[in-house]
């Protein structure tokens, strides 16, 4: 049996010597220029949780793409059977027929729509061609309550935070009845209690229907809580499959980068200046709700050569603390902001530019890249015209500055004539980093900027903010990984519902304390 609680997971593997129900044998799959896999062998038995782990780039999003239809066969190499029977995707209907559901990163969700709508898209029940709404909210009701998720089918999806938004995605992926339910990433934006959540689904899924489970994730702990089986991929090659039990997280992370692996984190040789900035009583308004504040009264101080590690669970604010301070909340935030001691007005990203800060957004995607655009063009786009004037552009600079700022960074591209999208997401963040540094800050905020990268590319970020903290810079880092913010921080602030819970220093800052102070149990933090 599996039993979850808020702390522990047994696994079970129903039938750990049954045939595969999925096998997926020899699979090759080449771009323009590149060979994304070569020769991938992978397996599935039924009720079976198998993780596929890599660094970004090693094709496991490909695997599943080809795994889930999108693209369809001949486009690859190599056979899929199920249950022994070869099957060929034509399109994502072709496998969703087949009992194949994929939760991609990326989500899928259509904003404007419901739940319910969306949960049904292209599915709704009809009557004379008429969608009966009535049936098709009902419907979405139980499976909602079948998952133990208390929202209503009729929000709007735009009405719902990054996390409800992944559980929606899961209940849509469910309600196709999924034999095999792929999960990429699935955790990068739940709060610890969503994932108590969706990991009690997931043990129910398996143990009363069989469902089988690919679940891909750079969370190791993760992986080790709920995998029976882990498969590693490098370079687009199968390094090789084993249980989890005969396996640890260094194990796992070496084969990964086909390298030992040491300390993840950088030993801070930092020294600490005087205050570079200083924010006073930060409050922004909720837009939604009148008379609620999302940041209410927030104070705090950073200096050179200092990181200052923000902490707080998922809704505490510490984004839109930033983005507040940034100029993106103009209207609805009050508050002081002072740059080596002068007050300073912002009420725009350009405003905040202009007085040297940089910010890595949360969502790299949406707000740190122009996805259809080359690595040169996004790497100068804040900084143009500090490199290049104010009137012409000095082409022969910026691509040289450019490509200073690639080498530095390692990032993995032909060119800086590469176009960002089709990058890893390591190497994305990379350009967005290198976009801020080119407008040479005095103050870097960074928002989440190990999100959905592999522990390779988290290693390089960790060791650049450690190099950019001893080159001076201020750095105000938030992240919902513990380990990274007690790792990296010099100081921790902690967030709870908007507002500052608590401070410790690098030295007095524990894991028990940091959460005693985001659950707002302060007295429990003393």
């Amino acid at each position: 049996m599996t039993n979850t609680t808020a702390n522990q997971t047994i696994k079970t593997n129903g039938t750990p010597d049954a045939a595969p129900f999925l096998e997926m044998r020899d699979i090759t799959k080449t771009f323009p220029g590149v060979r994304a896999l070569d020769g991938v062998t992978f397996d599935l038995k039924r009720g079976e949780f198998h993780a596929l782990v890599g660094e970004n780039g090693a094709g496991k999003s490909t695997l599943m793409k080809i795994l889930g239809g999108v693209y369809p066969y001949p486009e690859y190499g190599g056979e899929i059977r199920i249950e022994g029977a070869l099957k060929q995707f034509k399109s994502v209907r072709d496998a969703e027929a087949a009992g194949i559901a994929v939760i991609y990163q990326e989500l899928s969700l259509i904003k404007e729509m419901t739940i319910g709508e969306n949960i049904f898209l292209g599915r709704e029940p009809r009557r004379l061609g008429v969608i009966r709404w009535d049936e098709l909210y009902s419907r979405a009701r139980q499976l909602l309550d079948s998952l133990r998720l208390p929202l209503d089918p009729r929000t709007p999806i735009r009405n719902l935070g990054i996390g409800q938004q992944q559980l929606v995605e899961i209940a849509k992926a469910l309600s196709h009845e999924a034999r095999l339910l792929v999960l990429d990433e699935p955790t990068a934006a739940l709060t610890g209690a969503e994932v108590e959540t969706l990991f009690g689904i997931l043990n129910e899924l398996r143990e009363t229907r069989g469902v089988g489970m690919i679940y891909i994730s750079h969370k190791l702990d993760e992986v080790f809580r709920m995998s029976d089986r882990i498969t590693v991929l490098r370079d687009g090659r199968t390094v090789g499959t084993e249980p989890a039990s005969a396996l640890n997280e260094t194990k796992v992370i070496s084969r990964m980068v086909g390298r030992e692996v040491g300390d993840i984190f950088p030993t801070p040789d930092h020294e600490q200046g005087g205050v570079v900035f200083e924010a006073r009583d930060i409050t922004v308004e909720d837009p939604n709700v009148a008379g609620k504040k999302l940041v209410d009264g927030v104070s705090f101080a950073v200096r050179r050569g200092e990181v200052l590690g923000v902490a707080g669970l998922m809704g505490a604010g510490r984004s839109d603390l930033l983005m507040a301070i940034f100029g993106a909340h103009a209207g609805r935030t009050s508050g002081e902001v002072r740059v080596e001691g002068a007050r300073v007005r912002i009420e725009s990203p350009a405003d905040a530019i202009r007085h040297g800060l940089g910010f890595v957004t949360e969502d790299r995607k949406r707000f740190g890249l122009v996805l259809d655009q080359t690595i040169l063009n996004n790497m100068t786009l804040a900084g143009l015209a500090r490199i290049s004037g104010r009137f012409v552009t000095n082409v022969d600079r910026e691509a040289a500055e450019g490509n200073r700022s690639m080498r530095e960074l390692r990032v993995k591209a032909n060119s800086v004539f590469t176009v960002a999208g089709t990058l890893s997401g390591g190497n994305q963040q990379k350009v967005v980093l290198a976009k801020w540094l080119l407008t040479n800050p005095r103050v870097l905020f960074l928002d989440e900027p190990t999100r959905g990268i592999d522990v390779g590319a988290k290693q390089e970020i960790y060791a650049q903010i450690n190099q950019l903290a001893k080159s001076g810079l201020a750095i105000v880092l938030v992240s919902s990984e513990l380990p990274e913010v007690l790792g990296l921080s010099d100081r921790v602030l902690v967030l709870h519902e908007g507002r500052v819970t608590g401070e410790f220093t690098r030295n007095n800052a524990t894991p028990e304390k940091v959460m005693a102070c985001a659950t707002g149990n302060v007295q429990h933090a003393a």
